[in-house]
């Protein structure tokens, strides 16, 4: 409030023969006694709001929410964006990110003709792939990475474009190729989510097609006589931790068998029933407990009990029909075809 003033006491005080008068408030000043001529020199001059401070992420894109659990602002993308960030922070505030990224979805295939003995796999779910940040308070999944390049993922001041991936396209109702669809990746700075592999077709199609394909979670296996088909590789590509499961195998018992999901391997099919999907993984980073990326069940023809999709988004398999679509914005696989109808639906 009040001005500083510095007496010369009969030295100089910058070479003048003048007090000083410092009227700056928070200002620090050091000075050293030089000679008669030059006096008292200022060395060191500067207010505490130039000092280093905490410096927090700052960045514009998706739909902002702030979370209630602490003062963090969630950026969620469902379609292509960008994430620009104008301060990219410091240690003292923060300067990493939490993420989650989930791919598309895998197709559930289609069943083949009407027949007791028949049945398409399930689709993969899309790959699912967290982190959460040291400084960040909510519960992650069990997927979290913890440490390792993808762990406290710094940002830079500079725009970063979000690819979101779509789930499986539909395939038509009949005739061969009727092999699920696979999903399309989901991408974020270095993070990359694989599409979930699409079921294999049941019956009728070529022994390759029954197979499963690989993914971010891998889908079921379609039928075909014994020994059964096999199912497709999750955490394709691989990186750790797994960002999916395999999907089940088809035993031969006259049903497709469940797609991967994110937390647990599809089901195989048990005569005469198909086989669900693998279950998705939970995490609150959108501040309330959602569970995502769960693998398609596997359809089936008339006897037996319908399959059911994985917790996260799995779409029911068929009977008699296509199986279902997964939840939009989950990752979710779709449901296999227990015949023509409906083939290879959407994940």
């Amino acid at each position: 409030t009040n001005n500083c003033i510095l007496l010369r006491n009969g030295s100089n005080i910058g070479g003048q023969a003048l007090d000083s008068i410092l009227n700056t408030e928070g200002l620090a000043v050091t000075l050293v006694y030089v000679d008669a001529t030059k006096g008292w020199l200022v060395t060191d001059s500067g207010l505490q709001s130039e000092a280093p401070g905490p410096q927090y992420i700052t960045a514009t894109g998706g739909t902002p929410t702030t979370s209630p659990c602490g003062n963090f602002k969630i950026h969620t993308f469902t379609g292509p964006g960008t994430f620009a960030v104008s301060n990219a922070g410091n240690a003292s505030g923060s300067n990493s990110v939490s993420y989650m990224v989930v791919g598309g979805g895998g197709g559930g295939s289609g069943g083949g003709p009407a027949s007791s003995t028949n049945g398409g796999g399930g689709g993969g779910a899309g790959g699912f792939r967290e982190s959460k940040a040291s400084s960040d308070s909510y519960t992650a999944s069990p997927l979290n990475a913890t440490s390792g390049p993808t762990y406290d993922l710094a940002v830079a001041v500079q725009s970063y474009t979000i690819a979101i991936g779509g789930g499986a396209p539909p395939r038509p109702g009949s005739g061969n190729p009727r092999r699920g669809c696979s999903g399309v990746s989901s991408t974020f700075s270095t993070i990359v989510s694989a599409g979930g592999g699409g079921g294999g077709c049941g019956t009728d199609c070529s022994p390759t097609w029954s197979i499963g394909l690989a993914g971010g979670s891998g889908g079921g296996a379609g039928w075909k006589p014994s020994p059964g088909g096999t199912a497709g590789a999750g955490n394709t590509p691989p990186v750790s931790p797994p960002q999916g499961q395999p999907g089940g195998n088809n035993t031969g018992g006259g049903a497709g068998a469940g797609g991967g999901g994110a937390g647990a391997t599809g089901s195989n099919d048990s005569s005469p029933n198909a086989g669900p999907g693998g279950a998705g993984v939970t995490t609150s980073i959108n501040a309330t407990p959602t569970t995502r990326a769960g693998g398609g069940g596997g359809g089936r023809w008339s006897s037996g009990s319908i399959s059911t999709g994985g917790p996260g988004g799995g779409g029911n398999g068929g009977s008699e029909g296509g199986g279902a679509c997964g939840s939009v914005n989950t990752g979710g696989g779709g449901g296999g075809a227990g015949a023509y109808p409906g083939a290879c639906t959407n994940g």
